[in-house]
């Protein structure tokens, strides 16, 4: 083989990985969304209703159907009429791309990432079946409802993450009064964490904030020599003995949710933590009950 056909037999073959995922992911979100007892969720009208909400301009993902002309035609952009309902059953989705996901501290565990977008999918999967629109927040997927828009989703929540070793949430594109699920570790710029929420929460955007973390990460059950390493492999820590840093550590960790639960006071945020060795199930009925309840 020429060495110039390796890249594209590399790319070939992690595009074949990744589309061998995407049923995969699907079938395993379905199956868990099946499991949640389907009841009236948020309010389902017939049509498009009539409780006006406000103009807002045309934004990316926006059909030309939904522009008002009359409104359009005072000013030099386009407008869109809103109505309250409707955006009371939007829910945006941040599922966390960062290295830090990737992490697993035993083989027979997933990944955080990986319960990360079963879990998101699942929620999706369970709100689109309640009448709800689902998207991705930071534009890359603007809100709609259908099959064809949780493949979509399934496919980008599926794409090789980031290099950084931690990211923050990004609450761009999220409509007024709409819902948010962020999915992460949060071990991030807090400060980041904090502005992402508070943006989202001007403009009436009340959301959940489920932290997913390693059985490992909770417990630190570390002993001995050890190379603590991030998994982008920007930091390493050695040391000879690792339970000297246990109690600093689960301080630290400590520190943390509690920063997160006092966001979510401040914000009327929820927050709910998720560990991978624990049935996503019960994670599920948590979101469902949370997000159905704060579209109501």
């Amino acid at each position: 083989m020429e060495p110039a056909a390796l890249p594209a037999a590399n790319l070939r073959n992690r595009a074949e990985a990744e589309a061998a995922r995407l049923p995969a992911l699907l079938a395993r979100a379905q199956r868990l969304a099946g499991a949640v007892l389907m009841g009236q969720h948020g309010r389902r009208r017939a049509g498009l209703g009539d409780d006006f909400w406000q103009y807002r301009p045309v934004q990316e993902g926006d059909q030309r159907r939904q522009i008002d002309w009359r409104r359009s035609a005072r000013s030099d952009a386009e407008f869109v009429r809103e109505r309250e309902w409707q955006i009371a059953q939007t829910v945006m989705l941040w599922v966390d791309p960062a290295a830090s996901m990737r992490f697993a501290s035993d083989a027979a565990l997933a990944q955080k990432a990986d319960r990360a977008q079963l879990l998101a999918l699942a929620a999706a999967i369970v709100l689109d079946r309640g009448g709800e629109r689902v998207g991705l927040s930071g534009h890359a997927l603007p809100p709609r409802r259908g099959v064809a828009q949780i493949t979509r989703l399934a496919a980008m929540l599926i794409a090789p993450g980031g290099a950084d070793d931690y990211a923050a949430p990004d609450a761009r594109g999220m409509p007024p009064k709409a819902r948010a699920l962020f999915l992460s570790d949060f071990f991030g710029d807090m400060a980041a964490i904090e502005r992402a929420v508070g943006e989202a929460a001007d403009r009436g955007v009340g959301g959940v904030l489920l932290q997913i973390l390693d059985p490992a990460e909770e417990a630190f059950p570390y002993r001995g020599r050890a190379i603590f390493e991030s998994i982008g492999g920007t930091l390493a820590h050695e040391t000879l003995k690792a339970s000297d840093l246990r109690e600093r550590y689960l301080e630290r960790l400590a520190a943390r949710k509690d920063a997160l639960r006092m966001l979510c006071r401040r914000t009327g945020w929820e927050y709910l933590c998720h560990h991978t060795d624990a049935s996503p199930q019960a994670a599920l009925m948590q979101l469902y009950r949370l997000l159905g309840e704060g579209a109501r």
